[in-house]
């Protein structure tokens, strides 16, 4: 494990103080509810935004809710969007683990976001999640200017699970399932659940996000084993990523996702897509959710709606 951040040092003792098992030896119900604990703990309070109104969208099995953020001090002028899918390795969290961070990128990228609570396993198995953030989108961009968006200046972005789903977003959008996208945010995005490269075999004890742990997780994620090798569940196995939105990825080093992390965003510039790529080696999964400790999501926030403001300037 490469050496960490101090406020890093400092969550994993709190962890190991609260005497919290790992996600792997918990029920999906207790998983869920140790999460949203851990959110409150470790996560800020949330910034005040001009509006947040909660929304749905209709999808494949029934409405989607949604949550509708426009940053601090907007007038009525149409503004930028990002579509956001929140992390949890397809089981965890929903629009309020994520309302901090959807505030804040809001408020430092100067734009609207929605965040998408869609169907989770194991009571959803894939690709319920692909369907419902597909049906999100849809609705997010055909009722744009509605919603005060511009329909011409529409990122999707989200965190681990959430990045996974934002960029088979981008690969739709690209062969026409949805509008064309300005850009993909993909923050530690899990992109291949075959789990065969280094980091996901060899990330053990000590961090909240383990190789067993994200095992846990796509076990309960996926249903065959042909499932797995679906580009909608792998987006790394696509035949190409070529023609996708320009993209941010952001990866860390104590994170079983850092080396499928690491290869997709190669993977884009080799394949002609333009693409700035974030490495964090002193930060764990997950970090950019706990702000209140660690003060690197706060920079790493900044940064990536620094290029997202600008990748949506018009």
């Amino acid at each position: 494990m490469p050496p960490l951040d101090p406020d890093v040092l400092l969550v994993l003792d709190m962890i190991r103080l609260a005497g919290r098992p790992p996600f792997e030896q918990l029920s999906p119900a207790e998983a869920r509810e140790a999460y949203m604990k851990s959110r409150a703990v470790l996560q800020p309070a949330p910034e005040p935004v001009a509006e947040a109104r909660d929304l749905t969208a209709p999808g494949p099995r029934g409405d989607i809710p949604l949550r509708l953020y426009r940053p601090a001090g907007a007038g009525a002028a149409s503004l930028p969007g990002l579509v956001y899918y929140h992390g949890g390795g397809w089981l965890l969290g929903g629009i309020e683990s994520h309302d901090v961070v959807c505030r804040r990128f809001a408020n430092a990228a100067g734009c609207v976001v929605v965040s998408v609570d869609y169907r989770m396993a194991p009571e959803h198995r894939f690709p319920a999640a692909v369907d419902d953030s597909a049906a999100a989108t849809r609705f997010v961009i055909e009722q744009a200017e509605a919603l005060g968006i511009d329909p011409a200046r529409i990122a999707v972005g989200g965190d681990s699970a959430g990045g996974n789903l934002a960029a088979v977003m981008a690969l739709m959008a690209r062969d026409g399932d949805l509008a064309p996208l300005a850009f993909q945010l993909l923050i530690y995005p899990a992109t291949d659940m075959t789990m065969t490269t280094v980091s996901s075999q060899t990330v053990g004890p000590g961090v909240p996000l383990t190789s067993a742990t994200m095992k846990w997780f796509i076990d309960h994620y996926m249903t065959t084993e042909a499932d797995r090798i679906d580009w909608r569940a792998s987006p790394a196995r696509a035949a190409s990523l070529a023609g996708t939105a320009p993209a941010l990825v952001l990866t860390a080093g104590a994170d079983p996702l850092r080396d499928e992390g690491v290869a997709y965003a190669r993977r884009l510039e080799r394949e002609g897509v333009r693409v700035t790529t974030l490495h964090l080696s002193d930060q764990i999964h997950g970090f950019l959710s706990m702000g209140k400790v660690i003060h690197a999501a706060d920079t790493a926030i900044d940064m990536m709606a620094a290029a997202l403001r600008r990748a949506l300037a018009g």
